[in-house]
């Protein structure tokens, strides 16, 4: 699960790679309209959301939920894990890393991202686990599932995959009082050919920032690590939405801005935090739904997301959710 929060250097640099975006666009003579009328069957709206699922006594829960919090408070600076607060992030982030390889051997034609919802839900108590999104913020469910045209932040509904579709699962739990948050967008029966390198380069992205991370390198080189990825096969990169620090909070600083701007803050070892790209096939423009969370794409294009939680180590990065 991502944090909005983007500066307004960086929606200026966006906005000129939206304008160029456009501009090809016409120059194709494709539009919108097209897109829509073309992929109309698998454009996603919100269906009917199930009531909020129980966690029992015994799950150890964030301070949001036991003291009815908005969030749970994160230091004011990108925070240095000391070695015990490290260990304590590992055993979280494989737990996270094993419920997302669950989540994805349940895909299947015709299940409903509700159903999903339900067996994440019911594997993630199993291992002593809490759902971090569930009650975050108002948020009703335990994991994101985002569809073809949703960008992130997808509620578990009752519709039911269709052949062809893609789909973003984000899972994150909390367990003996530390975070770990990952994601990872999965294929649904028979895709077609343009969306499955479409979930590749996005997977590719991920890993162009991942790759750059090391002591003194600089927050922003990421941005532009992911940006030159996902321009180079023609796709666009969401600059709403960011990586953040975790740990014994859900969101903190530092935010990690996956589009190409400037800022000499540097990485230090014993820093974790999020890389999280969202990688679309058209304009990367978004709108949020009414129910306050939903975000999709303004021209129905669909996109892609992968995520990781990462240490900085002496000698460059630990991917902490493998």
């Amino acid at each position: 699960m991502t944090r909005l929060s983007v500066s307004l250097q960086v929606i200026q640099l966006q906005l000129c790679t939206i304008n160029i975006v456009k501009t090809f666009k016409r120059y194709l003579g494709i539009s919108s309209f097209l897109w829509g009328l073309q992929r109309k069957h698998n454009i996603v709206l919100p269906g009917k959301v199930s009531p909020t699922l129980e966690v029992p006594d015994s799950i150890f829960k964030p301070q949001y939920v036991t003291q009815k919090l908005s969030v749970t408070k994160a230091p004011p600076d990108a925070e240095v894990k000391s070695p015990k607060q490290i260990e304590g992030m590992r055993k979280t982030c494989s737990i996270a890393a094993s419920l997302l390889k669950f989540a994805g051997s349940l895909i299947k034609v015709g299940m409903t991202t509700d159903e999903l919802d339900k067996a994440v839900h019911a594997e993630c108590l199993s291992k002593g686990a809490y759902p971090s999104p569930l009650l975050y913020q108002g948020y009703p469910k335990s994991i994101c599932t985002s569809v073809n045209n949703v960008v992130c932040h997808g509620i578990p509904d009752d519709r039911r995959l269709l052949d062809g579709d893609i789909i973003c699962v984000d899972i994150t739990v909390f367990y003996d009082g530390y975070h770990g948050d990952t994601s990872a967008t999965f294929l649904v029966g028979s895709v077609a050919g343009e969306m499955c390198h479409l979930v590749e380069v996005a997977r590719q992205c991920r890993d162009a920032g991942i790759a750059v991370c090391r002591p003194k390198a600089r927050f922003s080189e990421i941005g532009w690590a992911v940006s030159n990825c996902a321009e180079s096969a023609g796709y666009s990169v969401v600059p709403e939405f960011c990586g953040h620090g975790i740990g014994e909070y859900f969101h903190g600083p530092p935010d990690i801005i996956h589009v190409a701007y400037d800022d000499d803050a540097e990485m230090e070892e014993g820093m974790t935090f999020t890389i999280e790209p969202i990688i679309c096939m058209g304009s990367p423009e978004i709108r949020i739904l009414q129910d306050g969370w939903t975000a999709v794409t303004t021209d129905n294009s669909w996109s892609a997301q992968f995520e990781h939680t990462v240490l900085v180590t002496r000698s460059g990065v630990e991917v902490l959710t493998t």
